[in-house]
């Protein structure tokens, strides 16, 4: 069973979301501020976090900072419609996906559905429990990582880019490649969304973030490890 999050000031929206998710038989906790929210996701264990941006007393991308301080929990962000600047700092600030409103409960439930799919069958799918290319290595059962032996913190989501690159070292991926692989097929979000987190991944494991020697640009194509 699911243990899932809710955080909206909204709180017509926030038991819809809970009547549909628990529906399909997920647990669902709800919260109307970011204080709340926040206290909750110390106290709890989740799965995933839904979380708008525009909440009362700590607005949604400063409590998605902070929970990234101590949990990698994905979080899905939830943004006013056409309001790009919501999303990027949302993602800038940890968010795995977002979505904006307003939205399609289905959409939503197929968005969270993937999530939770993907964490499921990592440890299953993997061969062995420890990757390690050149000074980077990553236990895929503990999903920790490590750079020259000292453990770097990742979001759930630049852990799974991550992870997904150094598997296939060498190859090139396209940015829609690397959206669809990791945010699910049927994803129609914005590419720059990988960018995103390929900025910020490459700032937790690069000595020099403008002069990368893991993660390179493969100019007009996309990236890949080497």
């Amino acid at each position: 069973m699911a243990n899932i999050l809710v955080v909206d000031d909204e709180k017509n929206i926030v038991k819809g979301i809970k009547f549909s998710l628990e529906q399909d038989g997920m647990k669902v906790d709800m919260a109307y501020d970011g204080e709340e929210a926040l206290q909750m996701a110390r106290d709890n264990v989740y799965d995933l976090i839904i979380l708008d941006v525009m909440l009362p007393k700590i607005e949604g991308t400063d409590v998605c900072r902070q929970i990234r301080e101590f949990s990698a929990v994905p979080v899905v962000m939830v943004t006013a419609k056409g309001d790009d600047m919501d999303k990027i700092m949302g993602l800038e600030y940890g968010a795995d996906d977002y979505i904006t409103k307003p939205f399609n409960i289905l959409e939503l439930k197929a968005r969270i559905k993937a999530i939770l799919r993907r964490s499921a069958r990592e440890k299953p799918m993997a061969k062995t429990h420890i990757i390690t290319v050149r000074d980077v290595s990553m236990d895929t059962q503990a999903r920790r990582a490590f750079v020259m032996d000292a453990e770097i913190y990742l979001t759930a989501k630049e852990y799974d880019l991550l992870e997904f690159l150094m598997v296939n070292v060498g190859k090139v991926y396209t940015r829609e490649a690397l959206l669809s692989q990791l945010w699910g097929a049927d994803n129609t979000g914005d590419v720059r969304t990988v960018d995103v987190h390929v900025r910020r991944l490459r700032e937790k494991i690069e000595e020099n973030p403008s002069d990368p020697k893991y993660i390179y640009t493969k100019w007009g194509v996309g990236y890949y490890f080497r």
